[in-house]
Formats: structure tokens, C-alpha cells, sequence
């Protein structure tokens, strides 16, 4: 099944090296789950010329915000819009998450309560996954479309399911601890609260359920592929 990853930010220059970029994150997460993977650097005006050109698609996290003035926000949601439109399966993570949740009607805001890094749990319909985040913006409104497969008592919109159509989650499933760190070291100084990032510190080498997630969405991806199959 060929899966169009839809890159929207880069990872820190200074981490690049070590972990690559956010399209190996996921071509690695998501290794052995019967998946091809082509690039589209769509913060670079890269797009596909249509939503047939993959089986599937997955959005990446960005440092950008869903709701600022960039020349690929726009046509990155008609492209989204279009895609569910066509029943073309969507996966989001962080801003891939918030913004096919702005592109269908939902609301993303820089959250007043702050940021959340580093290990999380969360509820996913009575069972809890530990997820690392790195997030201020959030989906305070979810779409009209869309349900609540994920929450806790910080990211109430924690994993969006639009059934048919999209799966997406404000966490990194693709993130390890070591890229985390490094994000502290690069991002985090000044930014977010010495607080935040002593506990984050304090909860690595800790239990990450990020197979969990990636199991999940490859099972999405492969049950719309053999849905659409079926209805062919």
C-alpha cells in the first residue's frame, strides 16, 4: 500500500543529522506493517497533482501553527478537504492532526494552559497510552465529522477519529526520548517552562506505546484500502 507522506516542517538542523528528517521518523515507526512511502515536502509547495496519486496519506508535526498566514496552509487543506471528499484515507500527527481538524470545520488555538511535553498518558477508550507530545496549539473545537478516540485532562481532542476517512493524534508516536531531549536543548530554552522540561526529563527511559499507535494506523490505512477494494 503506498502511503504519501505529507511533510510540513523539518526537524532542528542540529538533530537532522542523528535522527533524520520527520518522513524517516515515520518511514521507521511504521517499517514491516506492509507500507511504500513517497515525500511531498508540502511546506515547500511540493504537493501531489491529485489524492489518487497514493493509496494514503500522512500529515507530520510542524512548528508552524494551523492558523498562521503560510503559502502551503491553503492549498494543503483544499487538498484535504478533496481527499476526504474522495474517501482517501488521511492520517495526522500533531499538526497533521490539527490541521485536517481546522480543514473540516474544527477550531486550533494556542491552548492558554501552555504547552505539553515529553511523556503523556492518555485515555483511549479506557485503555491508557503513554505518548510523547510536544505541542502549545490544540484542538479546542473538534469538527462536527469528527469523534473522540483519545483525551486526558490537558488535550480534551487528544485522538480524533472521522469514520471513513481520517485517523489523527496530537501526539508523536514517532518521537523517542532521545529526540525529545533534543528538542529541549534546541526549542524548549526560553520557551517553555523550566518546569515542563525537568518533568519530561523525569519521565524518560520510561514506557513509550508508540508500536501501539503505529499498529493502529497501518491497521486504518489497510482497512480503507480493503474497504474501497470491496466496494469496487
Amino acid at each position: 500500500m503506498k502511503i504519501g507522506i505529507l511533510q510540513t516542517g523539518q526537524a532542528p538542523d542540529g538533530l537532522r543529522g542523528a535522527h533524520g528528517d520527520y518522513p524517516d521518523f515515520f518511514q521507521r515507526l511504521l517499517a514491516g506493517r506492509g507500507l511504500d512511502f513517497r515525500n511531498y515536502h508540502v511546506e515547500a509547495l511540493e504537493f501531489p497533482d491529485t489524492v489518487r496519486d497514493a493509496d494514503g496519506w500522512l500529515i507530520t508535526g510542524s512548528r508552524h501553527g494551523a492558523y498562521e498566514d503560510h503559502p502551503f496552509i491553503a492549498p494543503l487543506e483544499a487538498f484535504i478537504r478533496d481527499a476526504y471528499a474522495a474517501s482517501v484515507p488521511l492520517v495526522g500527527i500533531c499538526f497533521g492532526h490539527q490541521i485536517i481538524a481546522q480543514a473540516l470545520g474544527g477550531k486550533v488555538e494556542k491552548y492558554a494552559s501552555g504547552w505539553s511535553i515529553g511523556a503523556q498518558d492518555y485515555d483511549f477508550g479506557g485503555e491508557t497510552l503513554t505518548l510523547n507530545a510536544w505541542h502549545q496549539d490544540q484542538v479546542t473545537q473538534r469538527p462536527p465529522v469528527a469523534e473522540v478516540a483519545a483525551t486526558n485532562g490537558f488535550c480534551e481532542n487528544a485522538a480524533l477519529i472521522y469514520p471513513g476517512h481520517a485517523y489523527t493524534v496530537q501526539a508523536h508516536p514517532e518521537f523517542d526520548d532521545a529526540f525529545v531531549n533534543g528538542l529541549i536543548e534546541t526549542r524548549a530554552r526560553g520557551v517553555v517552562p523550566d518546569d515542563l522540561q525537568e518533568r519530561a526529563r523525569a519521565r524518560m527511559g520510561g514506557r513509550r506505546d508508540n508500536a501501539v499507535i503505529a499498529d493502529r494506523i497501518a491497521d486504518f490505512f489497510h482497512a480503507m484500502q480493503t474497504a474501497r477494494q470491496g466496494a469496487a
